[in-house]
């Protein structure tokens, strides 16, 4: 579920999985010789679980006296999240209609790490009543991946968090960081720190080293010396002409690929330019300055914040 939906109109993101429990419908918690004992092993943490008891250990309550598996699927599947980081705790296990089927609700995150979770949720739970092991890092590590790779990133997802505050509805366009906010004639787009309102002209200056250098230069805002070069037979007489140290990377990228950083002698910097040119065809080969680097936030003509950024050599 996406959005207000049947079972609520204040959790927005909901798996909803249809189970059927077949012979498992005679079969509640308590009557499974060890089962709630091995469940509460395997997940300790589970004791916060309120439940319909609206207490600490509410849930393992409802074990002792006797619930069935939807339930307790239910209740894996958001402990198997909150253990790979997605902290989130709603859930509902109602009747589906046809004798021991269910309609098992429970709330998410990410999205493919909630719809793994529902998997994950049942494997486990056939484990626990046949008494086997099972190990769960394999799956709390493959949930812990699925959000890394579909998590907005930090600048939209910061975005997205400000506009949920302000009751602003938002919807996600593709599987990376486009997101619209708002409807209608009132909707806008942003993808990172980019907006629908960001000059094309800015993100294509911005994107390009060599334009953004020269612009700089012109402004005479002072740049460390460098040189721009295609080739590695360039490479010798760049270094020379820019003196060690160094910096290597390309004309066009960022979030730090394939730049390279206190190079001191030429079998190095062979190294460097190799890998700028797997991001450029053009590599920048620069003047290595140390110093504190920051990040400045500026809304509206006004800086509203500063970072100071600690880089990893």
């Amino acid at each position: 579920m996406r959005g207000p939906n049947y079972w609520s109109v204040r959790r927005h993101k909901l798996i909803v999985m249809v189970l059927d429990l077949e012979d498992m419908e005679k079969k509640p918690s308590d009557q499974i010789p060890g089962f709630n004992e091995r469940l509460k092993t395997k997940f300790p943490t589970m004791y916060s679980h309120r439940c319909s008891e609206g207490c600490d250990g509410g849930f393992f309550m409802r074990l002792d006296e006797g619930t069935w598996m939807g339930h307790v699927i239910e209740h894996i599947a958001l402990e198997i999240q909150t253990l790979a980081g997605m902290d989130t705790g709603f859930g509902r296990t109602r009747d589906y209609g046809e004798v021991g089927v269910y309609n098992v609700v429970f709330s998410y995150l990410e999205e493919n790490a909630g719809r793994y979770a529902a998997e994950a949720a049942v494997r486990i739970c056939e484990a626990l009543i046949d008494g086997l092991e099972y190990d769960l890092e394999p799956d709390i590590q493959k949930m812990r991946e699925l959000r890394e790779g579909q998590r907005l990133g930090p600048s939209t997802g910061s975005i997205v968090e400000e506009a949920v505050s302000r009751g602003i509805p938002w919807i996600r366009l593709n599987k990376y960081s486009l997101c619209q906010l708002g409807y209608g004639a009132n909707q806008k787009r942003i993808q990172a720190t980019v907006t629908s309102e960001t000059s094309s002209i800015g993100v294509e200056l911005a994107c390009d080293k060599e334009d953004t250098k020269f612009l700089l230069i012109q402004a005479e805002v002072e740049v460390p010396k460098g040189d721009i070069i295609s080739r590695e037979s360039s490479l010798e007489a760049a270094c020379r002409y820019v003196k060690y140290p160094l910096v290597i990377k390309p004309v066009d990228g960022n979030h730090g690929r394939g730049i390279t950083v206190n190079i001191n002698n030429y079998e190095e910097a062979v190294i460097a330019f190799n890998a700028a040119r797997l991001v450029s065809s053009k590599v920048i080969v620069e003047k290595y300055i140390t110093g504190e680097d920051y990040r400045l936030l500026v809304i509206n003509h006004r800086l509203v914040a500063a970072a100071k950024e600690h880089l990893l050599m």
